[in-house]
Order: structure tokens, then C-alpha cells, then sequence
């Protein structure tokens, strides 16, 4: 799917053609006819996933868990690879990309609206009441074997309730994902991820700014903006990325405008200069030169790999 205007971010009732191919699978929404289908949530398992999802965004809540195997994973800036009893989380609006799927890899995947969960807990707490969808949260941890096995028994429930038509069968399955990020808390509690207690004074400001980086970059292009909206001097902050990434500060910036040129490339209709002038290039020349120092190719060779 592609749009003139911008990346499209994507609806759960548009999403299954980006994700999925056609398989045999029995399981969750694949082959579940739509009478059987619960608004605002969706439930799979990796069987039938394409090989490659993204960069992209979407206006829904993701959580996936992988079982055997493993795959490469990007939240905006950040890289992590999933491997045998990983969870991860995103939230709307985020760029977020799956890719290098290993051979035997089987795991399973929720999405959910903003509004799904509405009536067991207000949207207002959400963040508070699962940190790992929180912008300072950590959105990608392994979880312990009984951990895993006790939400694998809530997921195998929720593919019980989508396939029956009795009473209160909504609420049974908000129920069960909620039980689900309950236990995903517990984890996260138990391994002292919360608001960052694993990390070092450093470390930490890394992590704040690249996650303001993915939240600002085609706003703010400097690293003194950042360094500001920190509250550091810019040559410690760069000091500081340096350090912990091996890469400027500058560097972090760039990565996220190619993060966001991939995405304009891959699904919309603008032209390359367009996309140039979109995130910040005064001529296409200058934005050729970018992305192809950046990654070995032009622009045009880039988006003719992904029609």
C-alpha cells in the first residue's frame, strides 16, 4: 500500500497485507472468519509472517513473543534481536521494523487499539500501569521459562475465546491480554527494569536521547537542541554518545532522518525530491549524496528494490 502524501500509518483493519501472507494456519485471526473477529484487537502466530515488516508506523498497540528462533528488530533508532522467550512492545506512531527472520523461528504477535482496554483501565494510566509502552520504558526483554509458559496458556485462551461465540467473549479476551502485560509487568519488575534502575548515569542519558531523537528529528536537527531539551552542554552529550554508541551525536540524528527517508521511499508516491526537501535537504542533489554515503545506494535504486 502506498499513499501520495506521507507514510501511511497504518490501521489494524489495513495492516494484514503488510504483515501477512496467505497460510494455513488455524490460528488466531488467520482464516477466522469475520463474524468471529473482535474490534480492536488481533491475534497471530508467526506462521504465514512475511519475511521483512518496515520501516513503518502504525496506530495500534503491538506486543510479540517469540518461542524458537530469533529476528532482528528496530524501534526507531534502537536495535535489538529477539531470541527464544524475547516480549516486545511498541506503541502507536513509533517507526518500527521486523527483518532477518531466522530459519525456525515461531513466536506469536497481539495488536490492539488505543481504546480496547478501555473498559478494565482508563488510557490515561496505561503507561504508568505497563512501563514498557512508556517512552523512557525498555520495550524489548526475555522473559524467564515459567514466565513464558504462564503467558503462552493466556494466548492459547485468548485463541479459544476468538473461535466461540458465547456470551461476554469480548471481555473475556481484554481480560486475558490484560492478564498478559500483567505478567509481562512482573518480569519487567523482577529484573529491575523499571524507569531505567539497570542503567548507569550515562547510559541512561543515551537512551533519553535517542529516544528524543526518534520523537524530535524532523524538528530539531541539532545536537544543542537536544543537549537543551536535556539539560547537558552539547560536548558532553556528544562526549558522553560517543562513548557508549562509538558514534556522534550528529551521527544518531542522521541515522533517524535515513530511518524516516526509507520509510518515505518504501511507501509513498512523493518524489525523491520531495522526500529530500521533507526531511530537510535544500536540493536533491544534497540528499542523493546523504543517502547514498549512508547506505551504498541512491534513493531511486533503494525504492525500485521495494516496489
Amino acid at each position: 500500500m502506498k499513499v501520495k502524501d506521507d507514510i501511511p500509518t497504518f490501521a489494524l483493519g489495513d495492516f494484514m497485507q503488510i504483515h501477512r501472507q496467505p497460510s494455513d494456519s488455524a490460528f488466531g485471526y488467520d482464516n477466522l472468519d469475520a463474524a468471529y473477529r473482535i474490534p480492536g484487537f488481533e491475534l497471530y502466530s508467526s506462521i504465514g509472517l512475511v519475511g521483512s515488516v518496515g520501516p513503518l508506523r502504525s496506530d495500534f498497540y503491538r506486543m510479540s513473543i517469540t518461542c524458537t528462533g530469533g529476528l532482528d528488530m528496530q524501534i526507531g533508532l534502537e536495535h535489538y534481536q529477539h531470541q527464544v522467550r524475547t516480549v516486545s512492545f511498541t506503541y502507536p506512531n513509533q517507526l518500527f521494523a521486523k527483518t532477518n527472520i531466522r530459519s525456525g523461528t515461531f513466536g506469536y504477535y497481539m495488536l490492539f487499539s488505543r481504546s480496547f482496554l478501555d473498559e478494565l483501565m482508563p488510557q490515561l494510566g496505561f503507561n504508568e500501569e505497563f512501563p514498557f509502552y512508556a517512552m523512557s520504558g525498555v520495550p524489548v526483554f526475555r522473559l524467564n521459562e515459567q514466565e513464558l509458559e504462564r503467558i503462552l496458556a493466556l494466548i492459547k485462551h485468548i485463541d479459544g475465546e476468538l473461535r466461540q461465540t458465547g456470551v461476554g467473549k469480548a471481555k473475556a479476551v481484554q481480560m486475558y491480554l490484560y492478564l498478559i502485560l500483567l505478567e509481562a509487568r512482573r518480569s519487567y519488575e523482577r529484573q529491575k527494569l523499571v524507569a531505567g534502575e539497570f542503567l548507569d548515569e550515562s547510559s541512561r542519558l543515551v537512551s533519553t536521547f535517542i529516544r528524543q531523537v526518534g520523537l524530535h528529528y524532523l524538528a530539531l536537527r541539532q545536537v544543542a537542541d537536544y543537549a537543551d531539551l536535556l539539560a547537558v552542554t552539547p560536548n558532553h552529550l556528544n562526549r558522553v554518545v560517543k562513548a557508549i554508541t562509538g558514534k556522534t551525536a550528529s551521527n544518531t540524528i542522521r541515522n533517524m532522518l535515513l530511518l524516516e527517508a526509507r520509510a518515505q521511499l518504501r511507501y509513498t508516491e512523493k518524489t525523491i525530491a520531495e522526500i529530500g526537501y521533507y526531511i530537510g535537504f535544500s536540493d536533491p542533489g544534497a540528499f542523493n549524496r546523504f543517502f547514498k554515503t549512508m547506505t551504498g545506494k541512491t534513493p531511486q535504486n533503494y525504492r525500485k528494490m521495494h516496489d
